[in-house]
């Protein structure tokens, strides 16, 4: 069986409404018929999903002094990358911050907190934020901040929050190898909390911090049970000061084969790239939108900068899909 029959057999196979298997998955990442599996994982998404991309601004709303030791992360206490900490910002900034995104094009804007858990008074403190942006834009609000309990995911439900993401960063299998101070079955009960509470789920990982591919569908699959709305791909951006910073980077092809083995994967999630589309992907992310992904983080990153609204809308509108 050639490579492109076995990529549009499996395409068919999905656009029928089943399932693809592991070894499946397996060798669509293995292919070296990039184009033909490129084309397949947009027929996937066009049929799915339709023509729109999905485009999200974050905020950095609380920076640095996590006490989890996550060994890609640059807001880790545990290490020192030289990143600007600061504790949460005050409402009247996230909402001045919710405004631009609004006026830069975001269709969706996202507080980012870096936390274990957040305390009460600064969980109280991001509901008053999130009710002042709810009552003066016409903006979706989605929230970060770590580990959730059910009363607070219900909690944000009644305040309007779309989605709640908690990613699972990395397969299981690999999970031990980049963070100890928390197991892959919290984040994963974290997932399940919030769906529970009605929340969209919004939940990815990171490629290229020394896992296998099998290990990347691995991660995949695990993902997609959980059957998240939103599934961002991260591609590692390494920093001085973390375990990861001498890591040679992933190929950009494997990347956007990555996500488009994914999308066979997952045919109706927003399939987002993410961190490190800038550095990694360059020109490739018009590929990777027409490869799979639906939607894109704009206006930078946690601690990165990152392509402005106006250029990322200006470039999907080019390669004809709509902001």
């Amino acid at each position: 069986m050639t490579d492109s029959f076995f990529i549009r057999s499996c395409m068919e196979k999905v656009l029928a409404g089943g399932s693809i298997t592991f070894e499946d998955a397996e060798g669509l990442l293995g292919t070296h018929d990039i184009m033909t599996l490129a084309d397949c994982a947009n027929t996937i998404t066009r049929t799915f999903n339709g023509d729109t991309v999905d485009v999200e601004a974050l905020v950095n709303a609380k920076s640095g002094r996590c006490p989890e030791d996550c060994s890609f992360c640059a807001q880790s206490s545990f290490y020192d990358t030289g990143i600007k900490k600061y504790p949460l910002l005050s409402k009247e900034e996230l909402v001045k911050k919710a405004a631009r995104a609004k006026e830069a094009g975001a269709t969706s804007f996202c507080l980012v907190c870096a936390y274990r858990d957040p305390p009460e008074k600064d969980f109280q403190h991001i509901c008053e934020a999130i009710k002042e942006i709810r009552s003066k834009l016409d903006i979706e609000v989605n929230v970060s901040m770590g580990f959730m309990t059910l009363s607070r995911a219900r909690k944000l439900k009644e305040l309007g929050v779309k989605r709640y993401n908690h990613n699972l960063e990395a397969a299981e299998s690999y999970f031990s190898k980049i963070c100890n101070t928390h197991d892959f079955s919290e984040r994963v009960n974290t997932a399940k909390i919030v769906k529970e509470a009605g929340l969209q789920l919004c939940s990815g990982g990171i490629i290229g911090m020394g896992e296998s591919p099998r290990q990347r569908i691995e991660l995949a699959f695990s993902l997609a049970s959980l059957y998240p709305e939103e599934v961002p791909v991260n591609i590692l951006i390494t920093r001085e000061g973390t375990p990861l910073a001498s890591l040679n980077p992933i190929e950009p092809l494997e990347a956007i084969k990555t996500i488009a083995a994914w999308r066979f994967i997952m045919p109706r999630t927003i399939l987002k790239i993410a961190g490190g589309r800038e550095v990694h992907l360059k020109h490739n992310d018009r590929l990777a939108l027409k490869a799979g992904a639906n939607g894109i983080i704009t206006g930078g990153y946690l601690t990165t900068g990152g392509n402005t609204a106006n250029n990322d809308i200006a470039m999907i509108k080019e390669i004809g899909l709509k902001p």
